[in-house]
């Protein structure tokens, strides 16, 4: 088991990154497949939205659903823990927002 020296660390560990909040935001509004995922962040390359999901359902945030089909499909979406995400990255949009405002009227 891994040890931090404070709690931040733990969370940094699992939302850090430039991508993993994106994809959590996407995720809160339904189900989501790869593709749309990708228009939705057209600057993320499939490589990383790849590696960036597998880490995000191995830290148990989001469920991959893989339908028995032909040709296959796999959708995304946030399961219960991953919800509970949703008032930090609600104040992280909000705290965003404000940064904009600021950065843009050069209020420093």
């Amino acid at each position: 088991m891994k040890e931090y020296n404070m709690p931040i660390e733990a969370a940094i560990e699992v939302i850090g990154g430039k991508w993993k909040c994106i994809i959590l935001c996407h995720l809160e509004t339904g189900k989501k497949r790869t593709n749309e995922l990708r228009k939705l962040m057209p600057k993320i390359t499939q490589k990383m939205l790849t590696q960036q999901l597998r880490e995000l359902e191995a830290d148990g945030l989001i469920n991959r659903i893989a339908y028995d089909q032909i040709p296959p499909k796999v959708e995304y979406e946030l399961n219960e823990y991953g919800k509970s995400m949703k008032p930090i990255l609600d104040l992280l949009c909000a705290w965003g927002g404000n940064h904009i405002k600021k950065s843009n009227s050069n209020e420093y």
